[in-house]
């Protein structure tokens, strides 16, 4: 693994369904019905546990530790959905961030053969994950969150490098062809009018459209330090 790719802090362990049973992904929380987590998409949302970035204005704190114990397992949810099977169009794969999850593959393919489409929220931590599930074709949606332009995103995740694997893994996406959203998280503690000039430079420069922008939530500005 590259230092693009390198976590901040332990990666994950194996969780645990049942004595000796590892589990497949650790999730956080589930929104077991959702319409906006995909645009046009009736969808069920599972959040991944653990990130390796810290995004002062994280509006999932709780779901930052990767060591934290799972709120759900992916048999329940797995069993859920097989009990609704032609009631959702889709699972999306939320977090945290999803690609920290080393059975993220497995876990697509078993939602892919209930019929779901997949849809991945991602911020390109890990890019060489992103690669495998692009190539093999189990990724129908991407919602990428581009954090700020190249300059300021280790202001802004706290972790060096992160401007060179989100760029990777941009790259990618936008080469795959695959449907998605960009999307940005305006603080104006740290993208200023300026800083958003320079990421819609940056991104024409990649041949991609500009982020649909949201404004960072009150609470999560409270909680920062």
């Amino acid at each position: 693994m590259s230092a693009a790719e390198t976590p901040a802090g332990p990666g994950i362990p194996d969780a645990r369904t049942g004595p000796g049973a590892p589990e497949v992904i650790r999730i956080g929380g589930w929104s077991r019905l959702s319409t906006c987590d995909w645009p046009g998409r009736l969808v069920t949302t599972v959040f991944c546990q653990g990130c390796p970035w810290r995004c002062g204005y994280c509006h999932n704190p709780g779901l930052l530790p990767a060591r934290a114990p799972a709120a759900v397992g992916w048999d329940e949810v797995l069993g859920h959905l097989a009990r609704r099977t032609g009631l959702l169009d889709a699972i999306v794969f939320s977090g945290g961030e999803p690609l920290l999850q080393r059975g993220l593959p497995r876990a697509v393919r078993e939602a892919r053969a209930l019929g779901l489409e997949i849809g991945l929220h991602t911020g390109g931590a890990f890019p060489r994950r992103l690669a495998r599930l692009l190539d093999a074709g189990l990724v129908d949606w991407v919602g990428f969150d581009v954090k700020a332009p190249p300059s300021r995103y280790e202001r802004v995740t706290g972790v060096g490098h992160a401007a060179a694997a989100a760029e990777r893994g941009l790259r990618l996406l936008l080469a795959s062809g695959v449907p998605h959203q960009l999307r940005t998280t305006v603080d104006p503690a740290h993208l200023d009018p300026a800083a958003l000039a320079d990421l819609d430079d940056w991104l024409a420069g990649l041949g991609a459209g500009a982020t649909l922008r949201q404004e960072m939530r009150p609470q999560a500005a409270a909680g920062r330090t």
